[in-house]
């Protein structure tokens, strides 16, 4: 739980106030002020009882509601807890005060003293604890601040990142290669592969301004740049996906499914005796890329970026973070599908 940096306060500010209240209350009243130490000790007593179960009612707040987003419900939640433990402690307080003869009254349950120290207590909570609120938003805000700066840098990072995908020479240049070995063998193969890579360009080309796409439009993209893949590494490389319908409306970043299958290539060993399977399919409104894991012997250097950058999307779309799971056998990752 938060700590409240109320270390002064409690030393000097509670006894402090408590004098004044007893002095306000006194005065208000009309009652003569006695002449006896216990008054003092009674109040400040009360005081700091006051003041740690309402600081309780803070820390818990912040707990609770933590964000800036959620002041309201926080500011709410505080004056609730204040009404109700300062109407609790200061009733209690001022039947015991005239238990002891502290408080000399013709009647046992006059009103006036046991409304005035209670709303002393609530207005001299609320007064103290709007200034540590205030020091609490603003350092929520400078939190704030400096992710949403650090998630403008992560963001300009991923549009560098994809349009570099876009131009990367090396993928182009090995689908090229693929193309001109199935003209002189296979003319039909050729076109269908051509009408692909013409697919898979124009909506790499098309992303750019785009936050969200439809799932129905990955897939249909990364049906065409699988069938690139299985061109090229035939019966190295298999796809199996499973799905459901009612999912093909929901919105992805673009360009999330291409990171991933790139990743699956990376980093294993693709051959007809140790086939690289990648698995799509959906449950539970997320989107799942598993894949066997076949490692490469030579460690392929990863600096994590393509997996950083959907980390940082969902980040940015204030979306449920993604899961990642890793073991001897399997990666998976799992990206929330954001209902349209």
């Amino acid at each position: 739980m938060q700590q409240l940096n109320d270390k002064w306060m409690r030393i000097i500010g509670v006894p402090l106030l408590a004098l004044a209240g007893q002095w306000m209350m006194y005065g208000y009243t009309g009652i003569p002020y006695p002449n006896d130490w216990r008054i003092p000790f009674f109040f400040i007593l009360g005081a700091i009882l006051v003041w740690e179960t309402n600081r309780r009612g803070i820390l818990l707040s912040r707990k609770r509601y933590p964000e800036l987003a959620q002041t309201l419900k926080r500011v709410l939640y505080q004056l609730a807890w204040f009404i109700f433990s300062c109407s609790l402690i200061r009733i209690a307080q001022t039947y015991f005060y005239q238990v002891i003869g502290l408080w000399h009254s013709t009647d046992t349950f006059e009103v006036k003293p046991y409304f005035f120290n209670t709303l002393v207590s609530v207005v001299g909570t609320v007064q103290v604890a709007a200034v540590f609120e205030g020091i609490y938003l603003y350092q929520r805000w400078q939190v704030s601040y400096a992710e949403a700066q650090e998630l403008k840098k992560i963001n300009l990072q991923s549009q560098l990142d994809s349009l570099k995908t876009q131009i990367n020479p090396h993928f182009l240049f090995n689908n090229l290669n693929s193309l001109s070995a199935l003209i002189t063998t296979d003319a039909h193969q050729a076109e269908r592969f051509l009408d692909e890579l013409s697919s898979v360009y124009r909506y790499l080309l098309q992303q750019n301004n785009r936050d969200l796409c439809p799932l129905t439009d990955e897939i249909n993209f990364i049906s065409a740049y699988f069938h690139l893949l299985k061109t090229r590494y035939n019966d190295g490389i298999f796809l199996e996906t499973a799905i459901e319908m009612r999912y093909m409306t929901y919105l992805i970043p673009p360009l999330t499914l291409q990171i991933l299958f790139e990743n699956a290539i990376k980093h294993n060993v693709i051959a007809v005796n140790h086939p690289l399977t990648i698995r799509l399919y959906t449950q539970n409104g997320m989107l799942y890329v598993e894949n066997n894991i076949r490692k490469k012997k030579i460690v392929v250097p990863s600096n994590k970026i393509g997996l950083q950058n959907i980390l940082m999307k969902y980040r940015l779309l204030d979306q449920s973070t993604v899961l990642v799971y890793n073991d001897d056998d399997r990666f998976l990752v799992g990206v929330p599908l954001i209902m349209p």
